[in-house]
């Protein structure tokens, strides 16, 4: 803290998080909810990740993309969750200036690592309708490889300055964050600098990384609609696009519930805090959530494995 009569700075060590401060009786209402969710995300993912890696008809490119998605899902929710129950259910609001900031690290980074999967299995289903002849040539193993070096560096490198810049700032006291994850905005508003340019280059890096996804994922799909409605054989378009369909719907969860965080939170003042809180927590769990199901469901392939999964078991 900043002493009156010498003026000298105690760093901060730990801050405190504090979830929906005008509203901290929903606590105990939403851990129930919360704690079934992540439950279904984790168990959801680890089933799927087993499946793909014990049935060998599923030792495809386009599955292993899918479980490379479900191991970022799973971080993420191991990043978020667990603090979040930890807070609702012992009152355990404090957290190190290290774990903070790596929190916050995953968090930057692993967002824009899905959007990229996303453009890569785009780039994936493309290939198989537009290209069909030449897919074994292009989608292989080492292309997955390449593909995940891609996806884990380019965003790892790019939003790794947002918590350097964060943990760079001055802390002059005060370390309560009134929310229930280690946000940029939210810490850095807790320090006695001026972090402009850590707010612009968050906004540059999360819109370029973002925004040129998903312009790759429209471009995709705006050549694969083109390349369906060619089609003359009877039935072809409809199994043409049967194929996408699953990829399609994540797409539009993962983009859906993203824009609605990011809606609020430019009419923040219009928006109460806690609502922008809770779906911030919300944005970390219901897409590692759906993403396994939605997959498990439409794939038959995968259905097919998992059945067999479970017969091994019993």
């Amino acid at each position: 803290m900043i002493s009156p009569s010498n003026g000298s700075i105690a760093p901060v060590s730990e801050f405190l998080l504090i979830c929906f401060p005008n509203f901290q009786s929903w606590q105990h209402w939403l851990s129930l909810p919360l704690s079934l969710l992540f439950l279904l995300a984790m168990g959801a993912n680890a089933t799927l990740l087993i499946t793909i890696q014990l049935e060998t008809a599923l030792h495809e490119p386009m599955y292993y993309l899918l479980s490379l998605l479900s191991l970022l899902d799973i971080v993420l929710c191991l990043t978020v969750i667990p603090k979040v129950l930890a807070i609702f259910w012992f009152g355990l609001r404090s957290i190190s200036f290290s774990a903070c900031f790596l929190q916050m690290f995953i968090m930057n980074s692993f967002l824009p690592m899905e959007s990229c999967t996303f453009m890569v299995m785009a780039y994936d289903r493309y290939v198989a309708i537009c290209h069909p002849l030449r897919y074994p040539s292009i989608i292989t193993n080492q292309f997955v490889v390449k593909a995940s070096v891609f996806i884990v560096a380019r965003n790892a490198l790019l939003t790794a300055p947002i918590p350097i810049l964060t943990a760079r700032l001055r802390y002059c006291g005060k370390n309560v964050i009134e929310n229930c994850i280690c946000a940029n905005l939210s810490v850095s508003r807790l320090s006695c600098d001026n972090f402009t340019l850590n707010r612009i280059y968050q906004f540059v890096a999360g819109w370029t990384l973002l925004g040129s996804d998903f312009i790759l994922i429209f471009l995709s799909y705006t050549f694969i609609l083109r390349a369906v409605l060619r089609f003359k054989a009877e039935g072809a378009a409809v199994k043409a696009l049967s194929t996408c369909g699953s990829h399609f719907i994540l797409i539009l969860f993962f983009s859906t519930i993203l824009l609605v965080v990011v809606l609020t939170n430019v009419a923040r003042k219009r928006v109460p805090m806690d609502i922008l809180i809770l779906l911030n927590v919300l944005h970390h769990l219901i897409p590692p959530a759906l993403n396994p199901i939605v997959y498990g469901v439409r794939t038959k392939e995968i259905k097919q494995g998992i059945w067999k999964l479970l017969q091994r078991g019993m």
